[in-house]
Formats: structure tokens, C-alpha cells, sequence
């Protein structure tokens, strides 16, 4: 539900095109017309039945329009445990065990959801697009920034859609505090910084039921050394790319997203410091700097697996007049303005920022350490919320853009100008050295 004095006709606009003026002009086609299926909607297939393609699934079974037509997954205990619980719902599709026979067997199908482990997105993808499906690819793209281009190479030469899963770009939250707030009335005044981070606790690494394992011919077969790397594939070099893939890759696409352009440079921190049974570092603290018109902002994103501590997992952009701190958890959200920010009741009279509801004030020190601490910033929110799954608008404005009613919020090349940074962070955590990182690169 938004409750912003933005039309209903803005907000479906919102939620199918947004953000198509922030796509490259390089975009290939992306607006589409599927051709009907025989059941007059479109029919789709979930290729890989892990945990994020679980959290897929939840969404794709609100969705109208479409019919789950099939999955797919290497593990027999995956494919038995997604067929008995569609069927409980009263969904019933075709398992197979891997997405050649999908493709060999499925003969009307339109599209597909990849959610596989990173290294096998780039093989998938690339096959379902040429055989004339449209796909949603889980990010990262690739564990290589040389499967991720190979994904838009192919995106191109079949004129198929392709979006990538940051699934915040299409986001009515994220969309509303880009357009309205930052560009639109500038709450920020001159942005100076950026910082981003998602901390997670300690846990063990993923086990299996007995007598589940695939076979030793099998885990060769699709990339594997063992069980335990087939189930905690991400943090094995090979395979995916740590925690700045698996969380960070969200929260620096925004900063690239809102800054408007690449970073142009990257110096990075990490290691192997608590999980000694891992090649990738368990924790990374990043500094990206970016050439705005206005002047350098410097961004810092940190991720931690070894503590939930830290407030969150949110992206906080601050400027002179102002800061906006976002998350798909809108308890972590807020809006911030500084003294010398010229007033914002025009803004509380469009229902752009509301107050925030007072908190209850802390109990004074005896004297200030600083003579020059500022006052506490005044709190706002935004009165924008929306009553579906994260990754629901995102998977809608692809149908949307599928069925030519709008364009993708996040398709494979801009996706991958914002994905070659973060392989850069991993490059220079390895390296240990700054890297520069040129426009031209970033193009696929």
C-alpha cells in the first residue's frame, strides 16, 4: 500500500518502468511480447530449488498470470521435497534434474527463474536464453566477470530479457526515496558520503539429512568436490564469491544506482579469520570513491558473518543538509535533517516525509567531550509501504516487461556495470592494493 499522494496510475508506473531512465542507453530490447502459451498464460520454470529459490517461489505462487510449470534441481532430495510441497498447495509440475532435460522435454514454456549456485548462472542462463526463454537470473550474475559479460553478449544476440535479481531497483520504498526525495528535493543538499552493511551472526556451515548425499559421480558431474561444498557452495572461490557477493551485491548496487555513476577506484580489507574451513574471507570492509558533479563521495560498505551486531542491514547516504538511511526493513529506515537544511514543511505538506515518532530521550551526560557536537538530528520517515514479499516487484515488472507493458527495472547490462565493482572489492582484498577502475570497463 502507498500512502504518498503519488496516483495509482503513478505508483503502477512506478512498479513496472522505474528506473528505466537510469538504464544505459546501450539496453538492448527490453520490452517484450511472449507469445501465449496454450493455457493463455505464461508458463515458467524454477531452475534450482535451493533456499533462495524457495524465497522465489513464495512470490511466484502470488503472482497472476503466470503458471510454475516445472522445476529443477540436481538433488533428488530438493526435486522430492519441492514436488510434494506444490503439491500440497495443489500446484502440480515436472521435476528434472537438471535444465538440459527441461529444455529438451518443455516445449511451451516462455520463461525461467535461475536461482543455481553463481557459477552455473552463466551456463544456464545462456542455454535458456538461445533456446527463446525470457530469464530472471538470481545475482551475482556470474562468479567471473567473464561469465557475467558473456550473459549480456548472449542477452543481445537473442533480443531475450534478462533481469538480474537486485531485486530493491524495483522496490515502490527504494523508487519513491530515489525519485522523490534525493533527486527531486534534494533532502541531502551536496552527498559527501555513503555507507552500507549487512552483519549477520555466527552459524554453522549447512549440513543434510542422512542417506541424501549425491552420488561422488554426481558432485563431479555438476562442479563439486563434496557434500559439504555442494551445500555451502558460496563460500568456495570456484564456485561463488563470498559474502560481497551473497550480501553485499545488493547494497553496493545501490550506491551505484543512487550516485548515478561507477566508482573510480576500490580499496578493501577481509580474511579468513574465523571460519578456517572457508576460502572466502568471512568478513570485508570496503571503500569505494566516486566522482559526483558536485565533488568526491567516498562509500564504505562492511559485511560481517561472525556478528548480527551493527544496527542492521541498511544503506545510508548523508550530505550536508541531510541523510536518507534505507532498508527493505522500513523498522530501519529513517530520514535525517541537519540544522542548517533549509525547511522541510513543504515536504510534510506533499507527504513526502512525515515525523517520526518520538523516542524516548536519553538521560543526559554530565558535560559534553565536545564543545562542538551538533544538535541530534531531527527524524522523518516515509509514508510509502508496500504489503508484498521483497523480491515480488521485481518479479512482476519482468512478467510486466515479458508482456510488454513496461521496460526491466534491472537488466543483465547495467546489472553488470554494477556487479564488475564487486568483483574488483574481491580482487582488491586478495591483492591487498587500491584498484581504479575505469567507465569503459564497467560496459560488457
Amino acid at each position: 500500500m502507498v500512502t504518498s499522494p503519488i496516483t495509482r496510475r503513478e505508483f503502477v508506473r512506478t512498479s513496472t518502468v522505474a528506473g528505466a531512465g537510469l538504464l544505459l542507453a546501450s539496453s538492448p530490447q527490453i520490452f517484450a511480447q511472449a507469445k501465449a502459451s496454450a493455457n493463455g498464460k505464461l508458463n515458467v520454470a524454477l531452475i534450482g530449488f535451493g533456499a533462495q529459490g524457495r524465497v522465489l517461489l513464495e512470490s511466484l505462487l502470488k503472482i497472476e498470470g503466470i503458471q510454475l510449470v516445472a522445476i529443477v534441481d540436481i538433488w533428488e532430495y530438493a526435486r522430492t521435497y519441492g514436488e510434494r510441497y506444490l503439491k500440497k498447495l495443489g500446484v502440480t509440475v515436472r521435476a528434472y534434474e537438471n535444465y538440459e532435460d527441461l529444455l529438451a522435454k518443455e516445449k511451451d514454456l516462455q520463461a525461467v527463474v535461475c536461482a543455481t549456485p553463481d557459477f552455473w548462472h552463466a551456463p544456464v542462463t545462456n542455454a535458456c536464453l538461445k533456446a527463446g526463454l525470457h530469464v530472471y537470473c538470481e545475482k551475482m550474475m556470474s562468479n567471473t566477470i567473464e561469465g557475467a559479460r558473456s550473459m549480456v553478449k548472449t542477452m543481445r544476440e537473442t533480443g531475450k530479457l534478462l533481469q538480474i535479481g537486485h531485486q530493491r531497483r524495483s522496490s515502490p520504498r527504494y523508487i519513491f526515496a530515489l525519485n522523490r526525495l534525493l533527486n527531486e528535493a534534494k533532502i541531502c543538499g551536496r552527498l559527501t558520503a555513503a555507507q552500507a552493511q549487512w552483519n549477520r551472526a555466527a552459524a554453522e556451515d549447512f549440513g543434510w539429512p542422512k542417506k541424501t548425499d549425491l552420488s561422488a559421480a554426481a558432485l563431479a558431474k555438476y562442479g563439486f568436490t563434496d557434500m559439504h561444498q555442494f551445500r555451502n557452495w558460496r563460500w568456495f572461490k570456484n564456485l561463488g564469491g563470498g559474502p560481497l557477493s551473497d550480501l553485499g551485491a545488493h547494497q553496493i548496487d545501490i550506491f551505484n544506482w543512487w550516485f548515478g555513476v561507477k566508482p573510480r577506484s576500490v580499496m578493501a580489507s577481509g580474511g579468513v579469520d574465523y571460519y578456517k574451513n572457508h576460502e572466502w574471507c568471512d568478513n570485508a570492509m570496503v571503500i569505494y570513491e566516486y566522482q559526483l558533479a558536485e565533488g568526491v563521495a567516498r562509500a564504505f560498505y562492511q559485511v560481517q558473518t561472525t556478528t548480527s551486531a551493527g544496527g542492521g542491514y541498511f544503506e545510508y547516504f548523508m550530505g550536508d543538509e541531510g541523510s536518507l538511511k534505507m532498508s527493505e526493513n522500513p523498522v530501519l529506515s529513517s530520514i535525517y535533517r541537519e540544522a542548517r537544511a533549509p525547511s522541510w514543511d513543504e515536504l510534510i505538506r506533499k507527504n513526502y516525509i512525515r515525523a517520526k515518532t518520538s523516542k524516548t530521550a536519553p538521560t543526559p551526560d554530565a558535560a559534553k567531550v565536545d564543545v562542538r557536537e551538533t544538535a541530534q538530528l531531527a527524524e522523518y520517515e516515509m509514508p510509502v509501504s508496500f504489503n508484498k514479499p521483497p523480491h515480488m516487484p521485481h518479479l512482476e515488472n519482468f512478467f510486466n516487461a515479458i508482456n510488454g507493458k513496461g521496460k526491466l527495472t534491472c537488466p543483465g547490462d547495467e546489472a553488470f556495470a554494477s556487479e564488475y565493482v564487486i568483483h574488483k572489492a574481491n580482487e582488491a582484498i586478495v591483492t591487498g592494493k587500491k584498484i581504479e577502475i575505469t567507465e569503459a570497463e564497467t560496459q560488457a
